[in-house]
């Protein structure tokens, strides 16, 4: 079944605006599942067994943050957000004991490009034209105050041109996130308020979020509480006050993400979305990422 991404493509010229925040968005549906790989593939989550890592979630910890260096839970805690610290700790710093960064970071490159060559027999030409021009928008991206964005891409560049695509979209994907990070912390939520507000929003249930990120039944009850004392959540569902702060969170993160894509053109932006959204097509429609999922991302029945 082919899977669409159900929001419309609407460039603004920037002869005399600026990028449409909107933009933005529709473009990281299109590289995030190329990015996602890395959780959800089979050739991903054997790459973190086969240096050392134990278990699905030291895999995920570990290679998130390699980048970083032999980082600290405290410091996965932070930059990753909406993680329970508890579920942190069970593999941060544990994972440095039976592997180093610089294996992981090799090993999650290498196995991203070989579920991508899985996923999309045709993607080797579409990586050698496509990964420069990301790669030349990453360079440019200003990066004060993104952690994950820098480290990533601070990483040397792979000569395989589908692990440089990966790697890319990966800065990319960083770099959104460490604004997210930043709107989200501003509005004063820590990890399990943002999602509650977040399930809420999407009508999602929260076992599936505790579930995913580490959560007790407990630590959650007491995130509704505390949302529910700033007028943000009542009865089991958001206020309209609550909805307005998620929909702001949302269209700041937007046009926070604009920086990004900055120096193109109309024309050359509208060329990137439909080569990204060819290729993360291939991914979306293989099933590979399941639905719903914590990153947000959405299909068309």
């Amino acid at each position: 079944m082919s899977l669409r991404v159900t929001i419309s493509w609407h460039p603004v010229s920037r002869h005399t605006a600026a990028m449409n925040p909107r933009d933005a968005r529709v473009l990281w549906t299109r590289f995030e599942p190329v990015h996602a790989v890395t959780y959800f593939s089979p050739e991903c989550i054997e790459a973190n067994r086969s240096v050392g890592l134990k278990g699905f979630w030291m895999g995920y910890f570990a290679a998130r943050a390699a980048p970083m260096g032999t980082v600290g839970a405290g410091a996965v805690t932070a930059t990753f957000f909406n993680f329970a610290p508890g579920r942190v700790r069970r593999a941060i710093p544990d994972a440095w004991d039976f592997t180093n960064p610089t294996s992981v970071v090799s090993a999650r490159s290498a196995a991203a490009a070989r579920a991508l060559r899985t996923l999309d027999p045709d993607i080797e030409p579409r990586a050698v034209e496509l990964a420069p021009r990301l790669r030349r928008l990453v360079d440019a991206t200003p990066g004060s105050g993104r952690p994950l964005f820098l480290a990533n891409r601070e990483l040397p560049l792979p000569d395989d041109p589908v692990e440089a695509l990966w790697l890319a979209t990966t800065c990319l994907r960083e770099h959104r996130g460490d604004g997210h990070v930043s709107l989200l912390t501003a509005a004063g939520l820590d990890g399990c308020e943002a999602l509650v507000l977040f399930a809420a929003s999407e009508g999602m249930e929260p076992e599936s979020f505790q579930a995913a990120r580490g959560w007790t039944v407990d630590e959650w009850a007491g995130a509704e509480e505390r949302l529910g004392s700033r007028g943000l959540f009542a009865d089991g569902a958001l206020t309209e006050s609550g909805r307005a702060l998620r929909e702001r969170i949302e269209i700041d993160t937007d046009a926070l993400a604009t920086t990004a894509f900055a120096s193109l053109s109309d024309d050359e932006l509208r060329t990137l979305g439909d080569e990204l959204h060819a290729l993360s097509e291939r991914v979306l429609g293989s099933e590979l990422i399941p639905f719903p999922n914590p990153m947000g991302l959405r299909r068309a029945d």
